[in-house]
């Protein structure tokens, strides 16, 4: 077979070529991700000025993972289907409508509805980004790019608190939903400019709308089960019981539909595919540990050791550089020596190891051990993260790529969201438990004290810096003790994670890209299509001359000496 013919979707770009089609994509990425990291810090700020509780704190967090979550695998679907540009630009205009709209809330239930729309954006940039990488990036070469989104992801995702901590003690809470919308706008504008995809080559388009409304009424009853089992109603109520039927039926529902439509949106012969399986597990704990590194650490340095928005955010540089370096060093690394399982295994323990001491976190530990606890997380989570995807791109035919690709990233969305809800409403009871009994043999003396107990008593998310101080002492332990305790949750989820990766199929990484094996594809198939059509009046013309019967062309020299004495 000759060579794909070189145009300007599949051929092999330059590094500058590359980095200018990456510009508009990793733009778009580090929007999504800042976007929603920017408002950790503030979180506790923004949750006590509009009146909520510790649940409506969780639920704000929830509903943007719930909504990219649902979404992800939809928007990797549709990625197989229609114009991939097309589709970035939609993900990023919802994301900033939603974010604008995020900034004016006047509720802790508003902002809650508004971080749906916003979470449905990033759910597509979180897939489509990854797509696009694939398709003009080969495996091989993948993997130093890839670090660079994951660099530029970890800074998004650590640093984002510390902008916004920064913005919140500046001009308030509100701008941090503004400051991603003119960054938004400019990658719009660059990808239509610099972006050029092969379109998907589909004659007819058949959207899964029956599994994509069951996988949503299936996922989000069940987080809220998840969410308010134990405090809105009895785990054993009647309520449960209901919500837990229907999501069960829904997501049962889903499955039986994925196996009969035309495209299903999770398509289930991926999992015979036992790199995609292995993955998948393995994305669990990545999910549940990034998510709630990203969520409790803000309350960790708020809450637990009294810092202010911006300290906050300055106290998690050692995760960025963690995170960030192993991303980026590892990423090089993969691509020049096409090794990636022994740096996968590395990340796995790591992680191990970083959740582990996060649970030993106590209100007065050593902030030099905390970074320290940080730094090895990071790090872990930087080796692993990004090459779960690369692994399952390399091992997936191009025509189920976004499917494949977004689906892992689903499936570490959900982990993450499911783990990040328990981890909160654990929270919120041991706060609870900590706080009474601190609080047990304690007398206020004086008028501030009486104020801040009727403030503890409402269930509130307290302003720590305005207790007073043999309140805030206690309340620093309940914190400090209490979010250590949801870490134990990631423990064992870390664990599986490093036993999936340790069979993941060690299969040497592909040196072509996305874009280029469909062009040879398309030629293969060109080419087989014009032989046949070659061949096929040759094989009439012999027919004639064998006076039609086609089984004398099959006998050999006869054949040729009869044809002779005929002619």
């Amino acid at each position: 077979m000759t060579a794909a013919p070189t145009t300007e979707l599949e051929a092999k770009r330059t590094h500058r070529e590359v980095f200018t089609a990456l510009s508009g994509l990793i733009m778009g990425m580090f929007v999504a991700v800042i976007s929603g990291t920017v408002v950790s810090t503030s979180m506790p700020v923004i949750i006590a000025d509009l009146g909520g509780d510790q649940a409506a704190y969780t639920w704000v967090i929830t509903a943007s993972l719930l909504a990219t979550a649902v979404s992800t695998p939809i928007w990797g679907k549709l990625a197989d289907l229609v114009d991939r540009k097309l589709l970035l630009q939609l993900a990023l205009g919802l994301f900033v409508v939603g974010t604008v709209i995020a900034g004016f809330s006047q509720s802790t239930e508003m902002l809650i509805g508004v971080r749906v729309i916003q979470g449905i954006g990033a759910g597509g940039l979180m897939s489509l980004v990854m797509i696009a990488v694939a398709l003009i990036i080969s495996p091989r070469e993948r993997g130093k790019y890839m670090g660079v989104v994951g660099g530029i992801m970890a800074l998004a995702t650590i640093g984002g608190p510390l902008l916004g901590g920064l913005i919140t003690d500046a001009w308030g809470w509100r701008a941090n939903f503004f400051i991603g919308v003119p960054f938004a706008v400019a990658a719009i504008i660059m990808i239509q400019r610099t972006l050029h995809l092969p379109k998907p080559n589909r004659d007819k388009v058949r959207i899964d709308y029956l599994g994509a409304i069951l996988l949503a009424v299936g996922v989000s009853l069940l987080l809220i089960w998840v969410s308010m089992g134990g405090s809105q109603f009895d785990w054993d109520s009647t309520e449960s019981i209901v919500i837990v039927a229907i999501s069960a039926a829904a997501i049962i529902a889903f499955v039986v539909t994925e196996f009969f439509v035309p495209e299903p949106i999770v398509p289930m012969t991926l999992f015979k595919n036992r790199t995609f399986t292995l993955a998948v597990v393995a994305s669990i704990s990545v999910g549940v540990a990034m998510f709630a590194t990203s969520v409790f650490l803000a309350q960790y340095f708020q809450l637990a050791r009294g810092a202010t928005p911006t300290e906050s955010g300055l106290m998690t540089i050692p995760m960025i550089i963690g995170q960030m370096g192993a991303s980026i060093g590892i990423g090089a690394l993969v691509s020049r020596y096409g090794k990636w399982k022994g740096w996968m295994l590395l990340g796995s323990v790591l992680t191990i190891a970083g959740v582990s001491l996060m649970a030993t976190l106590r209100y007065d530990t050593d902030f030099l051990w905390v970074s320290v606890y940080m730094v090895v997380l990071g790090a872990g989570l930087g080796m692993v993260m990004q090459n779960l995807t690369l692994i399952v791109q390399n091992d997936t035919p191009v025509s189920q790529l976004g499917a494949a690709s977004s689906n892992v990233n689903f499936f570490r969305s959900i982990a993450g969201t499911i783990g990040v809800t328990i981890m909160g409403s654990l929270l919120a009871t041991q706060v609870t438990t900590h706080i009474t009994d601190g609080l047990k043999h304690f007398t206020p003396t004086s008028p501030d004290e009486v104020e801040a107990l009727k403030g503890l008593a409402s269930g509130n998310v307290p302003k720590v810096g305005e207790l007073p101080d043999a309140i805030r002492v206690i309340v620093e332990g309940a914190y400090g003790h209490g979010i250590a305790d949801v870490f134990i949750i990631a423990i064992p989820l870390a664990v599986i994670s490093l036993i999936a990766i340790a069979f993941l199929p060690n299969k040497s990484l592909s040196t072509k890209n996305a874009a280029q094996t469909l062009a040879e594809e398309a030629e293969g198939a060109a080419i087989d299509l014009a032989e046949a059509e070659i061949a096929a009046p040759v094989t009439s013309s012999v027919q004639v001359l064998e006076g039609g019967r086609p089984s004398d062309a099959a006998s050999g020299g006869q054949d040729a000496s009869s044809s002779g004495t005929r002619k």
